[in-house]
């Protein structure tokens, strides 16, 4: 089975600089390139980029929800297990588990207090007060 890490960036809100680039979009895209040729240098593959919310303090007692572009990266992780097993021994002198012998018979044990009557907290209508049965 394949296990991977991930690794979320914040994605570039204004473009750069660049050679040969004049557009708003066109830096926009070459700050977007950047981040993603780093992020493959460094062996993380592209996944998507997602907007999610991010509820934030605004004064003492109130908060906003801002909504934030992110970049969200993966890279495989090595596994860390073999697929060998431990050989098991084939001798005659290995322990076999053997049954516990148990009671013959098997009896509940005893209650601890008598059955309870009437549960705890019903009322009888000899509790009802004459004010509540005229309500009834």
């Amino acid at each position: 089975m394949q296990r991977y890490e991930y690794k979320v960036v914040p994605a570039p809100q204004k473009g750069t600089k660049a050679k040969g680039v004049k557009t708003a979009e066109g830096r926009f895209a070459v700050s977007i390139e950047q981040i993603l040729n780093q992020m493959g240098q460094d062996g993380w593959e592209y996944q998507r980029a997602e907007l999610l919310p991010s509820e934030e303090r605004s004064g003492l007692t109130s908060s906003n929800v801002n909504w934030r572009n992110v970049l969200v990266f993966r890279r495989e992780i090595a596994a860390e297990f073999s697929a060998e097993r431990e050989p098991v021994e084939d001798s005659d002198d290995a322990a076999v588990a053997q049954p516990v012998p148990g009671p013959e018979e098997v009896q509940a044990p005893a209650p601890i207090s008598e059955e309870v009557k009437d549960p705890p907290l019903t009322l009888k209508p000899t509790d009802l007060s004459e004010k509540d049965k005229e309500q009834t």
